[in-house]
């Protein structure tokens, strides 16, 4: 399925209709998306599993926002409103679940790597013509499909956001401008509250600490650049970091791999 221009708002809203009337445990589609994309926010009965094949997704809930490069997924509970916008050119799988289908299945809004066995699963699922959904093969892989999924291993690439009007303007301002020298001396001034309670209310309010709540905001902003082709040290200067080894090593550290070898594999 495509979606082009004018044609988005209403192929959209048969999607969502034919989603809610759709029966069984699992349900997958295809669809293609035209770089600078935005599908409105909305929501559905099924959990979903966003897998971008090629191009970068964002979504964007009232939680935070969450980023899906190639060779990973968006897992989306229930429920959730949210809007998607796409970074290039998206050829999009997704595995939609009923929420009850197998135990483990999580409840929070979350970034997953996915195994080559589970890569596999969903291609060969989306594959499978209307006709062989019952089929007895096609019936297995949605089985061990949906048993992966609560396994796949999470990856931090979302952004929390937090509840408190304050803390959020300082968030959205960051990511408006991200610095990797951004303490917690300025932001706990700036809300008039000490270093350790600040410490407290942000942890509180977002899950993480200020450390990592800005390395993921970093991540959030380098990676559409570098998955264009940007240079990896023309990124990491606007990043604000003194020098591309500083880049590198906070992007092993968060996603297991330099940039090159990373966006080499995502290739």
């Amino acid at each position: 399925m495509s979606f082009h221009g004018t044609d988005l708002g209403r192929v959209h809203l048969q999607r969502l209709e034919w989603l809610e009337q759709s029966k069984g445990d699992v349900v997958a589609g295809l669809a293609h998306y035209p770089t600078g994309c935005h599908v409105p926010e909305h929501r559905h009965s099924l959990s979903q599993l966003l897998h971008a094949m090629t191009g970068v997704v964002m979504v964007t809930t009232k939680f935070g926002r969450w980023m899906v490069p190639p060779h990973h997924a968006l897992w989306l509970p229930a429920g959730i409103g949210h809007a998607v916008d796409m970074l290039g050119d998206v050829a999009m799988h997704s595995i939609y679940v009923r929420p009850a289908a197998v135990a483990g299945l999580k409840s929070h809004l979350h970034v997953v790597a996915l195994t080559p066995l589970m890569d596999t699963l969903i291609r060969e699922v989306v594959a499978s013509p209307a006709a062989e959904q019952a089929s007895p093969r096609t019936t297995f892989m949605m089985g061990l499909l949906l048993h992966e999924i609560p396994n796949l291993e999470e990856r931090p690439l979302g952004l929390p956001f937090p509840d408190d009007t304050r803390l959020a303007t300082l968030c959205r301002g960051f990511l408006k401008d991200p610095s990797p020298r951004t303490n917690i001396d300025n932001w706990a001034d700036r809300l008039g509250m000490s270093r350790r309670t600040f410490t407290r209310f942000f942890r509180r309010e977002t899950g993480l600490s200020l450390s990592t709540w800005r390395q993921q905001a970093c991540l959030l902003s380098a990676l559409p650049r570098l998955t264009e082709g940007e240079a990896v040290t023309s990124v990491a200067l606007d990043l604000g970091y003194n020098s591309v080894p500083a880049f590198t090593t906070m992007f092993k550290r968060m996603l297991g791999a330099p940039p090159r070898n990373y966006l080499h594999s995502a290739a």
